[in-house]
């Protein structure tokens, strides 16, 4: 396990400051406001701690207000909606500066016996053949506005190993190609915890990484990296449909559907290695252009 990755770890161990309220710091980010997968899985943390032990997150629902100071800590107030036989409901509200920055509301469920089916894998290579950040990010240092963001492109994801499957959108600036995109990820070291909520919270975290790349992909933009769009995530949801680890291998497929009105709109599947479908996440974000 690297220290990127324990840092990370240590962002998701929220401080209980009192009962239902939690404390959380953030690290520093490739934009001046708080990663939103940050924000997205302290606030999870916070909804899981209050929840008995044997129930495990199957959604949330969640939307970003505004954007988040990355030097002041964030507190979380979980507000229990309801416990029921099989269910149990949270709502979260981020507070930085007196202001709300974020909200969330998550499900948790018992585990019980039920119909099953899935929809079939999507084809992909395999992720021991594909290039690191590290290793890919140079080749396009002369794209980006500042030669310095492969560096720290690399350092903000130290604590995952993520792979494009897929060219990235900052590899086909000015060429429209089809609004799809893979990338394979799992964390950068094993997990010595077998804690379901730590796994879900570490796939929210990444789920947030590149989820409207497939909107840029369908327009030629390359990013904020590449200075042809500004954007920030609206809201994000996301279902919990099988059990997985974070620290094992996992396949995000994604893709845009539609992007008008100044929003983009993504939706994606993450698979477990053997084929089995893990998560769906649906996020829509502000994608503009930027005026001359």
């Amino acid at each position: 396990m690297n220290e990127a990755l324990t840092t990370l770890l240590d962002l998701l161990d929220l401080e209980q400051i009192e009962e239902d309220i939690f404390r959380g710091t953030s690290r520093s980010a490739l934009v001046p406001r708080v990663f939103g997968g940050q924000v997205a899985a302290q606030a999870l943390v916070a909804a899981g701690r209050t929840v008995p032990g044997d129930r495990t997150a199957h959604s949330l629902h969640s939307y970003f207000l505004r954007a988040g100071d990355p030097g002041a800590p964030i507190v979380y107030a979980v507000d229990r909606i309801r416990d029921g036989r099989s269910f149990t409901t949270r709502r979260v509200v981020a507070v930085q500066h007196g202001q709300p920055i974020f909200h969330l509301s998550a499900s948790f469920q018992t585990y019980e016996e039920g119909l099953e089916h899935q929809s079939a894998m999507p084809d992909a290579p395999d992720p021991e053949t594909l290039p690191t950040a590290a290793e890919s990010l140079p080749a396009y240092r002369k794209i980006f506005r500042d030669p310095g963001t492969v560096e720290r492109l690399i350092e903000a994801r130290g604590a995952v190993d993520l792979r494009y499957a897929t060219t990235p959108p900052w590899g086909s600036v000015g060429e429209p190609v089809e609004p799809r995109t893979q990338v394979w990820f799992r964390t950068a070291g094993k997990l010595e915890r077998d804690d379901a909520l730590l796994h879900t919270c570490l796939a929210t975290y990444v789920s947030d990484m590149t989820l409207l790349d497939s909107v840029l992909l369908a327009h030629g933009r390359g990013g904020w990296a590449v200075g042809d769009v500004v954007g920030a995530s609206l809201d994000h949801a996301m279902w919990f449909h099988r059990p997985f680890r974070a620290d094992e291998w996992l396949l995000y497929d994604q893709e845009s559907p539609s992007s008008s009105a100044g929003r983009g709109l993504g939706q994606a599947r993450i698979w477990t290695q053997d084929g089995r479908l893990a998560v769906t996440v649906i996020q829509e974000g502000v994608v503009r252009v930027p005026r001359a």
